[in-house]
């Protein structure tokens, strides 16, 4: 079975954000970058795929080289192999169109992405390559098994659960729930040492085209004080609700 992943390299979510140039760009002094939390979930089913299974697991990145450290942590935890699109991502369409390019020349059995970064939470990158290389797309799994030529997939909706049985290849977005937290893998000395040799293929991008631009961006307004009224003062909280938060 042939595997890619579809990796993203997002701030780690403890990390102080910040923005310069009058709150028009991001930041990134200081900032601790991780493999995108879905994106991970994502790479550690492919991993376990591929134990149960055999085949070959390849992750692909668009990036420059400052995020050559995230990628080889992806090697660290098990992928055979890595891509890197060598390209800023600006937007979620020119990533897209990047990504599919590389699979219009290579043949996979299925091909993971997360369901959403955690930076800009587009959730959008998924569904376009399955535009673009004409490939059937499930979003927002979190349940994955591989029968033969046919993938089982578990996802929830409102309402309740759908259950799927798709002939491959297809594409997915994984969330929580193709794996558990408990079960992500954690890189070990002889994984750092082996990723060092492992296959990491830099490619020129194809398209240069961006379509959207980020004029500006602000932090949430900060909580303000927090009033702690007595449960037995049923009267007060309904009216601080009506007359102050006016949520009523």
């Amino acid at each position: 079975m042939n595997i890619l992943v579809c990796i993203s390299s997002v701030p780690d979510t403890t990390t102080k954000i910040n923005f310069s140039d009058n709150g028009s760009k991001f930041d990134s002094s200081g900032v601790q970058f991780v493999i995108n939390p879905y994106d991970e979930f994502g790479l550690t089913k492919a991993i376990m795929l591929k134990e149960k299974h055999g085949g070959k697991v390849t992750t692909i990145t668009v990036g420059e080289l400052n995020i050559e450290p995230v990628i080889r942590k992806a090697l660290a935890i098990g992928a055979d192999e890595a891509v890197r699109v060598n390209m800023s991502p600006k937007d979620s369409y020119s990533t897209a169109v990047e990504i599919s390019n590389y699979i219009s020349e290579n043949t996979f059995d299925l091909i993971i992405c997360g369901k959403e970064s955690s930076d800009y939470n587009g959730g959008v990158v998924g569904g376009i390559i399955a535009e673009l290389t004409n490939r059937p797309f499930v979003n927002a799994c979190n349940g994955l098994s591989i029968t033969q030529n046919t993938a089982n997939l578990y996802r929830e909706i409102d309402g309740g659960k759908e259950n799927l049985e798709i002939d491959l290849p297809i594409i997915i977005g994984g969330q929580k729930g193709l794996v558990e937290e408990s079960e992500l893998r954690i890189p070990n000395m002889r994984g750092i040492m082996q990723a060092r040799t492992k296959p990491l293929l830099v490619i020129e991008p194809k398209m240069n085209d961006i379509l959207t631009e980020s004029i500006s961006f602000e932090k949430p307004s900060e909580r303000g004080d927090c009033k702690i009224i007595s449960n037995e003062n049923v009267s007060e909280l309904v009216s601080l609700l009506q007359n102050e938060a006016k949520v009523i």
